[in-house]
């Protein structure tokens, strides 16, 4: 049985994703691995740590959340699934986590112009540099069947 590896932040074009990574998996027959990415808080003073923000809180209040999302979103999918809760930037965490995927999927927040071009975006960063082939699914488009 194969994997298909999809994205998740919570978000609204995230969700869409999620639905559409669910319908694919169970096509395919294959292994949903859902994956949530967070980053530490980066404070303006070099060695600076506000009290309380330690990483196993911060792992721990990361998964719980992404847990009750994906649960919810996934309530009688029928697919087979699992999540991974891990710390770092978004496209290195998703490429290692579909090294032996068949499929990543992320959503598209439709960035354009300034920002994109200053920041880029992961599903950007993810379909020159995954090790797969990647479904970006912009929002609104699963229930429609567009796109």
């Amino acid at each position: 049985m194969g994997t298909v590896v999809v994205g998740v932040d919570g978000s609204g074009g995230s969700t869409e994703a999620l639905k559409w990574a669910a319908d694919e998996s169970r096509r395919r027959n294959a292994h949903l691995r859902i994956v949530g990415v967070w980053q530490p808080p980066i404070y303006a003073f070099p060695g600076f740590e506000a009290a309380g923000a330690d990483h196993d809180h911060l792992q721990a209040l990361a998964e719980e959340r992404l847990c009750a999302y994906a649960e919810e979103v996934m309530a009688g999918s029928g697919a087979d699934w699992d999540l991974v809760v891990r710390e770092g930037q978004a496209a290195w965490v998703l490429a290692d986590e579909a090294r032996d995927a068949e499929l990543l999927v992320v959503g598209s927040r439709g960035h354009g112009g300034v920002r994109s071009a200053l920041l880029g975006s992961v599903s950007t960063q993810l379909a020159h540099h995954a090790p797969c082939p990647v479904a970006i699914i912009r929002p609104d488009r699963h229930e429609t069947g567009e796109g």
